[in-house]
């Protein structure tokens, strides 16, 4: 009887050291998985604020811009669109887009791929002719029955990227 004793608290001992060193296993790696996940919380956090950042030149969060539009009764998301449209119907010119002060190469014109709005009174755009591009700062001027005026601020032109073999 003394035997059976003696084997039932052994057994049960190492029952309680095979418990003990397999939920401290467990205990470390949800430890590691927890330290894990706040580090990636941590980076979404920095994109998601140099994302904000990035968008702060933008009329859609620049009260200051939208409220020059609104103090003179128009509604900027409108005037956006048709600021859009007049910078678009500049590409279908015959030598390319008329605010982009480079000649056609190799009988490519230069068009204006992609624009953003700044302000109520700055854009910012990229363009190319399909081998080259760049980039263009446009002041605008809204017309309310008339086509936008633009000018010309300043452009770049980046070189071809050579293409290694």
């Amino acid at each position: 009887m003394k035997n059976t004793f003696l084997y039932l608290f052994i057994f049960s001992l190492l029952v309680n050291i095979f418990q003990y060193v397999n939920s401290n296993k467990i205990l470390d790696a949800k430890e590691k998985e927890v330290v894990s996940t706040k580090e990636k919380l941590e980076v979404v956090k920095k994109s998601i604020d140099s994302i904000q950042y990035n968008d702060y030149f933008d009329i859609q969060k620049d009260q200051d811009a939208q409220e020059y539009f609104y103090s003179r009764n128009l509604d900027y998301v409108k005037v956006m669109e048709k600021v859009n449209e007049d910078l678009v119907t500049l590409n279908t010119n015959e030598k390319g887009n008329p605010l982009i002060p480079y000649e056609p190469i190799d009988n490519k014109n230069f068009i204006v791929n992609k624009a953003k709005i700044l302000n109520h009174r700055w854009i910012i755009a990229e363009f190319s002719n399909g081998n080259l591009w760049g980039q263009i700062l446009v002041k605008y001027f809204y017309n309310d029955n008339e086509p936008t005026d633009f000018e010309t601020v300043e452009t770049i032109l980046y070189e071809k990227q050579r293409v290694e073999k």
